[in-house]
Protein backbone atom coordinates (compact mmCIF):
# COMPACT_ATOMS: atom_id res chain seq x y z
CA UNK A 1 0.00 0.00 0.00
CA UNK A 2 3.09 2.16 0.76
CA UNK A 3 4.74 1.59 -2.06
CA UNK A 4 1.40 2.41 -4.32
CA UNK A 5 0.89 6.08 -2.60
CA UNK A 6 4.56 6.56 -3.10
CA UNK A 7 4.38 5.75 -6.86
CA UNK A 8 1.38 7.47 -7.19
CA UNK A 9 2.65 10.51 -5.56
CA UNK A 10 5.30 10.14 -7.76
CA UNK A 11 3.28 10.67 -10.94
CA UNK A 12 1.67 13.62 -9.86
CA UNK A 13 4.74 15.12 -9.10
CA UNK A 14 5.91 14.09 -12.42
CA UNK A 15 2.46 15.62 -14.15
CA UNK A 16 2.70 18.65 -12.23
CA UNK A 17 6.39 19.13 -13.81
CA UNK A 18 5.48 18.19 -16.74
CA UNK A 19 2.51 20.51 -17.21
CA UNK A 20 4.66 23.46 -15.75
CA UNK A 21 7.10 22.64 -19.00
CA UNK A 22 4.33 22.69 -21.44
CA UNK A 23 3.37 26.04 -20.04
CA UNK A 24 6.32 27.25 -20.23
CA UNK A 25 6.63 26.12 -23.57
CA UNK A 26 3.74 27.45 -25.27
CA UNK A 27 2.89 28.69 -27.62
CA UNK A 28 5.04 26.10 -29.92
CA UNK A 29 2.42 26.25 -33.05
CA UNK A 30 -0.33 28.49 -34.07
CA UNK A 31 -3.40 28.99 -31.68
CA UNK A 32 -6.73 29.01 -32.65
CA UNK A 33 -9.73 31.19 -31.55
CA UNK A 34 -12.94 29.43 -31.61
CA UNK A 35 -15.43 32.27 -32.42
CA UNK A 36 -19.15 31.35 -31.88
CA UNK A 37 -20.91 33.43 -33.87
CA UNK A 38 -20.70 34.36 -37.93
CA UNK A 39 -18.04 37.05 -39.19
CA UNK A 40 -18.98 40.80 -38.80
CA UNK A 41 -20.63 40.67 -35.81
CA UNK A 42 -19.44 42.15 -32.60
CA UNK A 43 -18.01 38.86 -31.25
CA UNK A 44 -16.20 38.43 -34.37
CA UNK A 45 -14.34 41.95 -34.56
CA UNK A 46 -13.50 41.81 -30.78
CA UNK A 47 -11.47 38.36 -31.16
CA UNK A 48 -9.45 39.42 -34.41
CA UNK A 49 -8.66 42.96 -33.08
CA UNK A 50 -6.72 40.47 -30.07
CA UNK A 51 -5.56 37.90 -31.98
CA UNK A 52 -3.57 40.75 -34.10
CA UNK A 53 -2.32 41.98 -31.12
CA UNK A 54 -1.33 38.50 -29.69
CA UNK A 55 0.05 37.11 -32.62
CA UNK A 56 2.70 39.70 -32.24
CA UNK A 57 3.14 39.29 -28.62
CA UNK A 58 3.49 35.19 -28.83
CA UNK A 59 5.10 35.19 -31.95
CA UNK A 60 3.10 32.51 -33.04
CA UNK A 61 0.06 32.66 -35.50
CA UNK A 62 -3.24 33.09 -33.81
CA UNK A 63 -5.60 31.97 -35.98
CA UNK A 64 -9.36 33.23 -35.45
CA UNK A 65 -12.30 30.79 -36.86
CA UNK A 66 -16.12 31.10 -36.89
CA UNK A 67 -17.62 28.09 -35.78
CA UNK A 68 -21.19 29.27 -35.57
CA UNK A 69 -25.05 27.57 -34.88
CA UNK A 70 -27.13 27.03 -32.54
CA UNK A 71 -26.84 30.20 -30.81
CA UNK A 72 -23.14 30.09 -30.43
CA UNK A 73 -23.71 26.64 -28.98
CA UNK A 74 -21.33 24.66 -31.93
CA UNK A 75 -18.07 26.58 -30.90
CA UNK A 76 -18.76 26.78 -27.17
CA UNK A 77 -18.94 22.20 -27.04
CA UNK A 78 -16.17 22.75 -29.76
CA UNK A 79 -13.78 24.27 -27.26
CA UNK A 80 -15.46 22.67 -24.41
CA UNK A 81 -14.53 19.13 -25.88
CA UNK A 82 -11.38 20.06 -27.10
CA UNK A 83 -7.31 18.92 -25.40
CA UNK A 84 -7.01 21.47 -22.82
CA UNK A 85 -3.67 22.59 -23.98
CA UNK A 86 -3.94 26.24 -24.91
CA UNK A 87 -4.45 25.60 -28.64
CA UNK A 88 -8.45 26.24 -28.87
CA UNK A 89 -9.63 28.96 -27.17
CA UNK A 90 -13.27 30.02 -27.01
CA UNK A 91 -14.44 33.81 -27.48
CA UNK A 92 -17.87 33.97 -26.88
CA UNK A 93 -20.64 36.22 -25.49
CA UNK A 94 -23.26 35.98 -22.69
CA UNK A 95 -24.35 33.11 -24.37
CA UNK A 96 -22.45 31.27 -22.38
CA UNK A 97 -24.08 32.08 -19.40
CA UNK A 98 -27.86 31.71 -21.25
CA UNK A 99 -27.78 28.88 -23.26
CA UNK A 100 -28.19 26.36 -20.47
CA UNK A 101 -31.45 27.54 -19.78
CA UNK A 102 -32.72 27.73 -23.09
CA UNK A 103 -31.07 24.71 -25.57
CA UNK A 104 -30.22 21.16 -24.83
CA UNK A 105 -26.43 21.44 -24.22
CA UNK A 106 -24.02 18.13 -24.15
CA UNK A 107 -21.62 20.10 -22.18
CA UNK A 108 -21.37 22.12 -18.96
CA UNK A 109 -20.26 25.49 -19.06
CA UNK A 110 -19.66 26.41 -15.67
CA UNK A 111 -17.98 23.06 -15.31
CA UNK A 112 -16.18 22.74 -18.71
CA UNK A 113 -14.74 25.69 -19.45
CA UNK A 114 -12.34 28.21 -17.56
CA UNK A 115 -13.27 32.02 -18.02
CA UNK A 116 -9.93 33.60 -18.52
CA UNK A 117 -10.80 36.89 -19.49
CA UNK A 118 -13.69 39.54 -20.08
CA UNK A 119 -12.74 41.66 -23.46
CA UNK A 120 -15.11 44.34 -23.68
CA UNK A 121 -19.09 45.60 -22.66
CA UNK A 122 -21.44 47.14 -24.95
CA UNK A 123 -25.16 47.88 -24.35
CA UNK A 124 -27.97 45.82 -26.18
CA UNK A 125 -30.03 48.39 -28.70
CA UNK A 126 -33.20 48.81 -30.48
CA UNK A 127 -32.92 49.81 -33.54
CA UNK A 128 -35.38 50.74 -36.28
CA UNK A 129 -35.16 51.13 -40.16
CA UNK A 130 -36.73 54.80 -40.82
CA UNK A 131 -39.70 53.67 -42.21
CA UNK A 132 -41.29 52.26 -39.43
CA UNK A 133 -42.45 55.74 -38.51
CA UNK A 134 -40.82 55.30 -34.73
CA UNK A 135 -38.67 58.06 -32.95
CA UNK A 136 -39.00 56.63 -29.46
CA UNK A 137 -39.94 53.43 -27.27
CA UNK A 138 -43.15 55.38 -26.60
CA UNK A 139 -43.73 54.72 -30.18
CA UNK A 140 -42.89 51.29 -30.78
CA UNK A 141 -45.40 50.37 -27.73
CA UNK A 142 -48.28 52.32 -29.66
CA UNK A 143 -47.41 50.62 -32.75
CA UNK A 144 -46.98 47.02 -30.93
CA UNK A 145 -50.60 47.87 -29.47
CA UNK A 146 -51.86 48.43 -32.61
CA UNK A 147 -49.87 45.29 -34.40
CA UNK A 148 -49.62 42.38 -32.15
CA UNK A 149 -46.71 40.26 -32.60
CA UNK A 150 -44.50 43.22 -34.11
CA UNK A 151 -41.61 41.36 -35.01
CA UNK A 152 -37.77 42.48 -34.68
CA UNK A 153 -34.59 40.70 -35.17
CA UNK A 154 -31.83 39.38 -33.30
CA UNK A 155 -28.18 38.33 -33.95
CA UNK A 156 -28.74 35.19 -32.01
CA UNK A 157 -30.52 32.32 -31.13
CA UNK A 158 -34.48 31.88 -29.40
CA UNK A 159 -34.06 33.08 -26.19
CA UNK A 160 -30.48 34.95 -25.87
CA UNK A 161 -30.28 38.24 -23.93
CA UNK A 162 -30.22 40.26 -27.52
CA UNK A 163 -34.63 38.66 -27.18
CA UNK A 164 -34.75 38.87 -23.60
CA UNK A 165 -33.81 42.64 -23.51
CA UNK A 166 -37.21 42.86 -25.89
CA UNK A 167 -39.17 40.43 -24.29
CA UNK A 168 -38.65 41.71 -20.74
CA UNK A 169 -39.53 45.27 -22.12
CA UNK A 170 -42.66 43.96 -24.23
CA UNK A 171 -43.84 42.00 -20.41
CA UNK A 172 -43.81 45.06 -18.80
CA UNK A 173 -45.93 47.59 -21.10
CA UNK A 174 -48.20 44.66 -21.88
CA UNK A 175 -47.59 44.13 -25.58
CA UNK A 176 -46.21 40.89 -27.98
CA UNK A 177 -43.70 41.19 -30.09
CA UNK A 178 -42.11 37.93 -32.31
CA UNK A 179 -38.72 37.60 -32.52
CA UNK A 180 -36.93 37.13 -36.22
CA UNK A 181 -33.59 35.15 -34.57
CA UNK A 182 -29.77 35.09 -37.21
CA UNK A 183 -26.98 33.39 -36.95
CA UNK A 184 -25.32 36.51 -36.56
CA UNK A 185 -25.36 40.34 -35.88
CA UNK A 186 -23.59 40.99 -39.31
CA UNK A 187 -26.67 38.50 -40.89
CA UNK A 188 -29.38 40.63 -38.78
CA UNK A 189 -28.16 43.86 -39.88
CA UNK A 190 -28.13 42.89 -43.88
CA UNK A 191 -32.38 42.72 -43.50
CA UNK A 192 -32.53 45.58 -41.13
CA UNK A 193 -30.90 47.76 -43.42
CA UNK A 194 -32.93 46.97 -46.15
CA UNK A 195 -36.03 47.30 -44.73
CA UNK A 196 -36.75 43.42 -44.68
CA UNK A 197 -37.43 43.50 -41.31
CA UNK A 198 -37.88 47.13 -39.40
CA UNK A 199 -36.57 46.39 -35.81
CA UNK A 200 -34.12 44.76 -34.26
CA UNK A 201 -32.61 43.97 -31.16
CA UNK A 202 -28.68 43.63 -31.42
CA UNK A 203 -25.50 44.78 -30.34
CA UNK A 204 -23.79 48.00 -30.98
CA UNK A 205 -20.93 47.16 -32.67
CA UNK A 206 -22.97 46.62 -35.93
CA UNK A 207 -25.69 49.18 -35.47
CA UNK A 208 -23.50 52.06 -35.14
CA UNK A 209 -21.78 53.03 -38.41
CA UNK A 210 -25.81 52.93 -39.61
CA UNK A 211 -26.55 54.93 -36.97
CA UNK A 212 -24.28 57.75 -37.92
CA UNK A 213 -25.24 57.06 -41.20
CA UNK A 214 -28.72 58.32 -40.53
CA UNK A 215 -29.99 54.79 -42.09
CA UNK A 216 -31.10 53.49 -38.47
CA UNK A 217 -32.15 55.06 -35.48
CA UNK A 218 -31.83 53.88 -32.20
CA UNK A 219 -34.31 54.29 -29.56
CA UNK A 220 -33.01 52.60 -26.58
CA UNK A 221 -29.67 51.01 -24.91
CA UNK A 222 -30.43 48.16 -22.26
CA UNK A 223 -26.62 49.28 -19.72
CA UNK A 224 -27.06 50.64 -16.23
CA UNK A 225 -25.66 53.95 -18.02
CA UNK A 226 -25.49 55.43 -21.62
CA UNK A 227 -22.70 54.72 -23.48
CA UNK A 228 -20.08 57.08 -24.51
CA UNK A 229 -19.91 55.73 -28.03
CA UNK A 230 -24.13 56.65 -28.36
CA UNK A 231 -24.53 59.16 -25.49
CA UNK A 232 -27.66 60.91 -26.85
CA UNK A 233 -29.95 57.68 -27.08
CA UNK A 234 -31.57 56.80 -23.51
CA UNK A 235 -31.32 53.93 -21.90
CA UNK A 236 -34.20 51.39 -21.19
CA UNK A 237 -34.57 52.51 -17.62
CA UNK A 238 -34.62 56.29 -18.97
CA UNK A 239 -37.60 55.14 -21.01
CA UNK A 240 -39.10 54.10 -18.19
CA UNK A 241 -38.68 50.42 -17.82
CA UNK A 242 -37.29 50.13 -13.95
CA UNK A 243 -34.77 47.91 -13.35
CA UNK A 244 -33.90 46.73 -17.22
CA UNK A 245 -30.46 46.18 -17.40
CA UNK A 246 -28.23 44.04 -19.64
CA UNK A 247 -25.03 44.09 -20.42
CA UNK A 248 -24.11 41.91 -23.80
CA UNK A 249 -20.22 40.84 -22.83
CA UNK A 250 -17.44 39.66 -24.87
CA UNK A 251 -14.90 37.10 -22.92
CA UNK A 252 -12.56 34.27 -23.53
CA UNK A 253 -12.45 30.77 -22.10
CA UNK A 254 -10.28 27.85 -22.44
CA UNK A 255 -11.21 23.78 -21.22
CA UNK A 256 -10.96 22.52 -18.12
CA UNK A 257 -7.63 20.84 -16.90
CA UNK A 258 -6.24 23.74 -19.17
CA UNK A 259 -2.73 24.27 -17.01
CA UNK A 260 -3.07 27.22 -15.22
CA UNK A 261 0.47 28.67 -15.95
CA UNK A 262 -1.22 28.97 -19.54
CA UNK A 263 -4.44 30.61 -18.42
CA UNK A 264 -2.86 32.93 -16.32
CA UNK A 265 -0.14 33.85 -19.34
CA UNK A 266 -3.44 34.62 -21.78
CA UNK A 267 -4.92 36.79 -18.88
CA UNK A 268 -1.40 38.41 -18.76
CA UNK A 269 -1.48 38.92 -22.16
CA UNK A 270 -4.57 40.27 -23.16
CA UNK A 271 -4.82 42.08 -20.23
CA UNK A 272 -2.11 44.23 -21.92
CA UNK A 273 -3.45 44.24 -25.21
CA UNK A 274 -6.85 45.82 -23.50
CA UNK A 275 -4.44 48.50 -22.33
CA UNK A 276 -2.82 49.19 -25.73
CA UNK A 277 -3.81 52.48 -26.88
CA UNK A 278 -4.41 51.09 -30.48
CA UNK A 279 -6.36 47.76 -29.52
CA UNK A 280 -8.55 50.32 -26.93
CA UNK A 281 -9.55 52.88 -30.01
CA UNK A 282 -10.12 49.61 -32.14
CA UNK A 283 -13.09 48.53 -29.70
CA UNK A 284 -14.00 52.18 -28.98
CA UNK A 285 -14.54 52.57 -32.69
CA UNK A 286 -16.62 48.78 -32.88
CA UNK A 287 -18.92 50.80 -30.01
CA UNK A 288 -17.36 48.03 -27.25
CA UNK A 289 -16.17 49.07 -24.18
CA UNK A 290 -12.76 47.40 -23.10
CA UNK A 291 -12.62 45.83 -20.10
CA UNK A 292 -9.80 43.18 -18.43
CA UNK A 293 -9.66 42.34 -15.55
CA UNK A 294 -8.78 39.28 -13.02
CA UNK A 295 -9.88 35.31 -13.99
CA UNK A 296 -11.89 35.77 -10.50
CA UNK A 297 -14.15 38.78 -11.68
CA UNK A 298 -14.45 37.23 -15.15
CA UNK A 299 -16.02 33.93 -12.96
CA UNK A 300 -18.24 35.95 -11.27
CA UNK A 301 -19.28 37.98 -14.10
CA UNK A 302 -20.32 34.62 -15.99
CA UNK A 303 -21.89 33.16 -12.50
CA UNK A 304 -24.22 36.23 -11.86
CA UNK A 305 -25.17 36.52 -15.62
CA UNK A 306 -26.02 32.45 -15.20
CA UNK A 307 -28.33 32.97 -12.32
CA UNK A 308 -29.77 36.56 -13.57
CA UNK A 309 -30.72 34.56 -16.93
CA UNK A 310 -32.16 31.24 -15.44
CA UNK A 311 -34.78 33.50 -13.93
CA UNK A 312 -35.82 35.60 -17.03
CA UNK A 313 -36.09 32.32 -19.01
CA UNK A 314 -38.60 31.57 -16.40
CA UNK A 315 -40.69 34.92 -15.98
CA UNK A 316 -40.53 35.45 -19.37
CA UNK A 317 -42.19 32.09 -20.55
CA UNK A 318 -38.69 31.29 -22.91
CA UNK A 319 -39.67 27.55 -24.07
CA UNK A 320 -36.27 25.46 -23.86
CA UNK A 321 -35.43 24.35 -27.21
Amino acid sequence: MRSARAVAAALIVVLATSLTAAAQDWPARPVRFIVSFPAGGSTDVAARVVAEHLSRTFGQQVVVENKSGANGNLGIEAVAKSAPDGYSILISTDSVSSNPHVYKMNIDPLKDLVPVIQFSRQPIALAAHPSLGVNTLADVTALAKQQPGLRFATGSGVGAPQAMTVLWYAKMVGIVMEQVPYRGGGQAINDLIAGHIKLGSLGTTPLVPHYKAGTLKLLAQSMQTRSPTIPDVPTYQEAGMKGLVVDQWIGMFVPAGTPPAIAARLNTEVGKALRDDKVRTSFIEQAQDPVGGTPEQFVKLVREDYDKYERLVRELNIKPN
